[in-house]
């Protein structure tokens, strides 16, 4: 019998990192329908590419800073209980490289393909696992002066604040550092809208994302005598708020109905576990409602260009899922209880407090000694041309 269940754990945590990896081909879609066509090859090269180097630095480094774990012994040693800790480092590397894939977004269509490599390996090296052992590890024994100040741990079940806000809060820096694409606010206060190319593209991007984030929030149980419905149908509920919200407050544009979901499913992440399935749905449309209103604030009275509305999307929707957790998660509206809103704060703000502080140092470093942009000409031309010496289709066919 336990074999048995060494096995269903290793198959159990498998499918859910197939899941998650499944989910960087819709970050890769929802980047490509956003952006304009003469970028959309870079769309997709920049999230395979960083997925790779983040393994490699991941199972080289970042895992074993996030749990003090590393896998340099011999494959016997590695196959021991089905190989469950080679599977768990697969299921957790696809979150640590969801990062990456966020802070793509944000920067589409004017960043430098090197730099932001760099950037990945250092994020996905040491700034990410450095919060992810502290949260999910204990790690430097944070969580447990948290619970003696609250009497509970910060919680944060899927990732709302390790993973969402992070990436999201990592990415502002990256934005303002980089400026706004060429043209996009003219002096004269008018704006160039460079609306998406693609509405499909960015709807397949979208649907496969929430088919994935199944896995994200209830694979990350990561044992399978541990799994909850609970989890998938609060997932299932804050989804649906995110998009009816979304469509109310976007008044049936089509970019912010398919991120409505997405902003529902990053807040739930937090607590999924706790809630009751009618206050995921209150989690979930609160969300969809802050990221139309916040993308608007940012992009046409701020002047922020975020061109994925990822700081709205991960940073402040994950920033009301730790906050949301340790409100809906009590049981006096309905939850599991075993959460306290002054650890949710204290957590949240640990989280977005360090995503800043090293955004501005990594992407800060980077400008300074390597240069973040493309030159004017590179931009103009676009980044398929400029860096790939390809588009994504070609102007007409040659006929031999």
């Amino acid at each position: 019998m336990e074999a048995l269940k060494q096995g269903s754990d290793a198959l159990f945590i498998l499918l859910g990192g197939i899941m998650v990896l499944a989910m960087h081909a819709g970050f890769a879609f929802l980047e490509l329908g956003t952006v304009r066509k003469k970028n959309q090859v870079n769309a997709l090269v920049k999230i395979l590419v960083d997925f790779s180097v983040s393994t490699v630095v991941y199972f080289v480094v970042g895992y074993a800073v996030a749990y003090g774990t590393h896998f340099f012994v011999g494959a016997e040693q590695l196959a021991a209980k089905n190989g469950y800790e080679l599977v768990r480092f697969f299921f957790l590397l696809t979150f640590a490289a969801a990062i990456p894939a966020i802070i793509s977004g944000g920067i589409a269509e004017r960043a430098r393909f090197y730099p932001q490599l760099i950037a990945t390996a250092v994020i996905v090296g040491l700034v990410y696992p450095f919060f992810e052992g502290i949260v999910w590890n204990q790690n430097f024994g944070v969580q447990a002066w948290i619970r003696s100040l609250t009497g509970a741990d910060f919680h944060d079940f899927a990732g709302s604040i390790v993973v969402h806000a992070l990436g999201g809060w990592l990415a502002l820096p990256a934005v303002l550092l980089l400026g706004a694409r060429s043209n996009r606010y003219r002096k004269d206060g008018a704006m160039s809208a460079h609306p998406p190319s693609n509405i499909p593209f960015l709807a397949l991007g979208a649907w496969i994302l929430t088919v994935g984030w199944f896995g994200f929030n209830v694979m990350s149980a990561q044992t399978i005598d541990k799994i909850s419905g609970l989890v998938a149908v609060n997932s299932l509920m804050a989804m649906v708020g995110g998009t009816l919200a979304a469509l109310a407050f976007g008044k049936n544009d089509p970019g912010f109905v398919h991120n409505g979901p997405l902003a529902g499913l990053v807040a739930v992440c937090a607590g999924s576990d706790l809630m009751h399935p009618l206050g995921a749905l209150v989690v979930g449309g609160v969300a969809g409602g802050v990221f139309v209103v916040m993308f608007t604030l940012t992009q046409n009275r701020w002047k922020i260009d975020d061109v994925l509305g990822v700081w709205p999307l991960h940073g402040l929707c994950g920033t009301w899922g730790g906050i949301a957790a340790g409100i809906f998660g009590s049981k006096a509206l309905g939850g599991l209880g075993g959460v306290s809103l002054g650890a949710q704060l204290i957590g949240t703000a640990m989280g977005v407090g360090w995503a800043l502080l090293a955004g501005f140092i990594v992407y800060g470093v980077l400008k300074k000694t390597m240069g973040l942009r493309l030159s004017q000409e590179e931009e103009f031309e676009g980044a398929d041309l400029s860096i790939h010496r390809i588009s994504a289709s070609a102007e007409r066919e040659v006929n031999w």
